[in-house]
């Protein structure tokens, strides 16, 4: 996207993951002129990329807490608005699974934390009705936890979708543009980033994983981002039909562990863990980990040994060194911070931004004139459940490009008519999951890199090979 730096921006927000999509949405709606920056060559870059995709009522959410609000009004908010433009949804509910005396005796203060909450429905079932839900489980379980509300969304296409909003009503972005420096004065920042320098009255940092890199610009960070990596197994799509719920472990201090769980894509999920690291972008996949993880995803659900691991990936969660998140604001600065937001930020991110609003509407001095649309435009995204029907089963669709997900040509060559495009292959992979499945785009690439045809540099041979 071509842009005029010399332009005097009301927002600029700083990281294109869900949290930062979602605040470019809620400012942009309010009337501001909003800029997204983001370092690498895509929304979800960094940590949005690698989540569970699970949408969360907030039932073990820390009671009386940010991030429980946050949950509430984005969970509330998603519900509202998912129809209008067209993101599916899967009503699983969820399951938290004892199975052993010490989780069995967490049960009951489970369930009474979801009704603090106000998850009224949470109940505890004993083993019977259990397996009478889930046959399959191994034996040896004891109870559960049922949370009926808990439901499995589209992770890529949700934050693209608040996005897509924004920019109907008049939001720009940048990608490949990190925010290296930066000065208040006058009332004006500068910031200056790897494309030159934008300017804008209001900064918000929704920088993620760089979040605390990205404070120190205004001034010393109060918090420090430690990575948290967490490791996935994606397996075949039959393996999705032996559950039926979200089976969720007894979360410990440290993480809420890991769990099995459909897709919305037709597969089953395994993760993630939980292993503390330094390094802040390279999240690798780790052999002996995935050979663990598979071991206890087996002891949970045996029938898993029958199927194929398809996929793999690994992501880094921005946790920091405290539990909540690192949300604050400085009206004497214009600056916002959205920090240490983590594996709940699919969930909360429509509440984060509708609080940030909140924050500044009563905090700040008017900084900029708000000028709402009179109407709202809503984007309708191309579905790509395995749950609702998909453009493979639409006349006049151009065929399927990719036998293991059933994208067709029509998916593909739409995303490059679209308001945000893909600048890279894997921005097309996430926007219509072309050489995401079982073959990982071994059958499919060749006439994916046709279809591509130098729209973005790619490493993909169109040649015959001789």
């Amino acid at each position: 996207m071509d842009i005029n730096n010399k332009k005097i921006w009301d927002v600029i927000v700083i990281g294109g993951g869900v949290i930062g999509c979602a605040v470019t949405r809620k400012f942009t709606l309010m009337g501001a002129k909003t800029l997204l920056l983001e370092r690498g060559g895509d929304i979800l870059s960094g940590a949005s990329k690698a989540n569970s995709a699970i949408l969360h009522t907030g039932f073990d959410a820390p009671p009386g807490s940010l991030e429980l609000a946050c949950m509430q009004e984005g969970y509330r908010e998603f519900k509202q608005i998912q129809h209008k433009m067209n993101l599916p949804i899967l009503e699983t509910g969820a399951l938290v699974v004892a199975w052993n005396d010490e989780q069995l005796s967490k049960l009951e203060g489970i369930v009474e934390q979801a009704h603090t909450n106000n998850v009224m429905d949470v109940a505890l079932i004993d083993k019977e009705e259990l397996y009478r839900r889930e046959p399959k489980l191994a034996e040896g379980a004891l109870a559960a936890v049922i949370v009926p509300g808990e439901a499995v969304i589209d992770p890529w296409s949700t934050p693209l979708a608040y996005l897509t909003q924004a920019v109907k009503h008049g939001a720009e972005y940048q990608f490949h543009c990190e925010v290296t420096a930066g000065s208040l004065n006058g009332g004006l920042w500068k910031l200056t980033t790897s494309k030159g320098e934008f300017s804008a009255r209001l900064v918000i940092n929704c920088a993620g994983i760089n979040g605390d890199i990205v404070e120190s610009i205004c001034h010393p960070s109060p918090f420090q981002i430690k990575p948290r990596k967490g490791q996935f197994l994606v397996y075949d799509k039959a393996a999705a039909a032996d559950i039926n719920a979200i089976i969720l472990p007894v979360p410990t201090a440290i993480t809420k562990g890991v769990l099995l769980c459909k897709t919305i894509f037709g597969n089953l999920l395994l993760g993630p863990t939980a292993e503390e690291q330094q390094d802040r972008w390279k999240a690798e996949v780790k052999q002996e980990v995935l050979e663990d993880l598979i071991s206890q995803g087996a002891n949970m659900l045996p029938s898993l040994h029958n199927y194929s691991v398809t996929a793999t990936y690994a992501g880094l969660r921005p946790a920091t060194q405290e539990k909540h998140y690192q949300i604050a604001d400085y009206p004497d600065k214009q600056w916002i911070c959205a920090g240490g937001i983590r594996s709940t930020g699919l969930t909360s991110a429509l509440g984060v931004a509708s609080h940030l609003a909140s924050l500044y509407q009563q905090n700040f001095e008017p900084l900029f004139e708000l000028s709402p649309p009179t109407e709202l435009i809503w984007p309708q995204m191309p579905v790509l459940s395995d749950y609702h029907q998909r453009d493979y089963q639409c006349k006049n669709n151009g065929g399927i490009v990719c036998h293991c997900e059933l994208v067709t040509q029509r998916e593909i060559e739409a995303t490059f008519d679209s308001d945000i495009p893909p600048e890279c292959l894997g921005a097309l992979r996430r926007r219509t999951r072309v050489m995401m499945g079982r073959c990982n785009g071994f059958y499919c690439s060749s006439q994916v890199a046709e279809i591509i045809n130098g729209r973005f540099d790619n490493s993909l041979s169109v040649e015959a090979v001789k």
